[in-house]
């Protein structure tokens, strides 16, 4: 079996260290190393629209700078195919017959489309103004697990590089697939999940310390911020609440800026940025036991944070002033990923028998039937 990779991202706006962190960075070591035979990356702009169906405009404007953000991150467009979702209209159809192989309890148990729920403000259960003034939740949205089922099956991903928050989903999109090949047959490839292997890139903390960077909570450094907003983002960054002088004692665990470090620095970055001490584990140690002030940490994240960032908006100055080459990228690879998803669902159509007008032996069979 190939190795295939499917994941991508909603354009609602740039995007963030979180989203590096949790996959984008993964998919640009994925994509180099040379053991996949195909990587499709998706900008999900159907998804968007579910909960963005009065706003279209803000999908529509954050596509290319969803683009941007890949091809500025390293994502090549030789070596990965970079698609629009909406451009796909077979992951519609797909989608539409997964619909009859899930229930609606199984969807309203599902732990990440409930958080999504409550985080947007939608009503669990009921319309309009019934349910604590919250507007019902589309059924779009609902049924985001069935779209990304669909999105995965369509290009047969046997891999998903996802966040934490994503394994409900990938579950969801396994049991489909199971129910699909019990019932009609081996048709469908059932994926794995691949999540991050630094436990501190699972869900990377905003920075004023809750538990997600979002958008939405205003929380984000995103890959191209400015250097100057860099720092001010990072220096404004939640610590420990205790740790009111250089000389106290200070908490490791929970202080955002060393979670930052856990999922960011590297050995070497102490010998270049920060030479008094071995590693990080030395860092921390200090902190721990009083003597080091919370400026000093923060500065050494900036540096750490720098270096990761300043190429990527070296490649994305470069990019803004070719935005009709990315159009073509984007056109192109939306083309490959329509003619590979076409393929994955005439075999789905044939394993439901509703291929009547490509099954030649049934009209061959029903007209001899009738001739006689």
């Amino acid at each position: 079996m190939k190795k295939i990779i499917l994941t991508g991202d909603r354009p609602t706006g740039k995007l963030h260290l979180g989203h590096f962190v949790g996959s984008l960075g993964r998919r640009v070591e994925l994509q180099n190393s040379g053991e996949y035979d195909k990587i499709f990356i998706m900008i999900a702009d159907a998804q968007a629209l579910t909960d963005n169906a009065d706003n279209p405009d803000k999908v529509r404007e954050n596509i290319i700078e969803v683009a941007l953000d890949y091809l500025s991150c390293g994502i090549d467009p030789e070596k990965s195919t970079i698609f629009i979702q909406s451009y796909v209209a077979e992951l519609t159809e797909l989608a539409f017959y997964y619909m009859n192989l899930v229930t609606v309890q199984r969807l309203q148990r599902n732990p990440t489309v409930k958080a999504e729920i409550q985080l947007r403000g939608f009503a669990e259960h009921g319309e309009g103004d019934d349910n604590q003034q919250r507007k019902g939740t589309p059924v779009g949205f609902f049924t985001y697990p069935i779209s990304q089922a669909s999105d995965i099956t369509a290009f047969r991903a046997t891999v998903v590089p996802v966040g934490e928050d994503q394994e409900p989903m990938i579950e969801q999109t396994r049991e489909i697939v199971h129910k699909f090949n019990s019932v009609y047959g081996d048709t469908l490839v059932e994926p794995q999940i691949m999540l991050p292997s630094n436990a501190a890139c699972l869900r990377l903390p905003g920075t004023d310390g809750k538990a997600k960077m979002s958008k939405s909570l205003g929380n984000c450094i995103y890959l191209s911020d400015s250097a100057d907003d860099v720092k001010k983002k990072v220096m404004s960054m939640y610590t420990d609440p205790d740790h009111l002088r250089v000389e106290d004692p200070g908490k490791v665990e929970g202080n955002t800026v060393f979670t930052y470090l856990d999922a960011f620095s590297r050995p070497e970055h102490f010998e270049k940025y920060l030479p008094d001490y071995e590693n990080l584990d030395a860092l921390k140690a200090h902190y721990r036991r009083g003597g080091l002030g919370d400026v000093k940490v923060k500065r050494f994240l900036i540096a750490v944070l720098e270096e990761l960032l300043q190429p990527i908006r070296e490649r994305r100055k470069h990019y803004e002033q070719h935005i009709e080459e990315v159009y073509e990228i984007l056109r192109r690879g939306s083309d490959e990923a329509r003619a590979t998803a076409a393929e994955t669902l005439a075999d789905v159509r044939r394993a439901m028998r509703i291929n009547y007008l490509e099954d030649r032996e049934l009209i061959e069979r029903q007209a001899a039937e009738y001739r006689k």
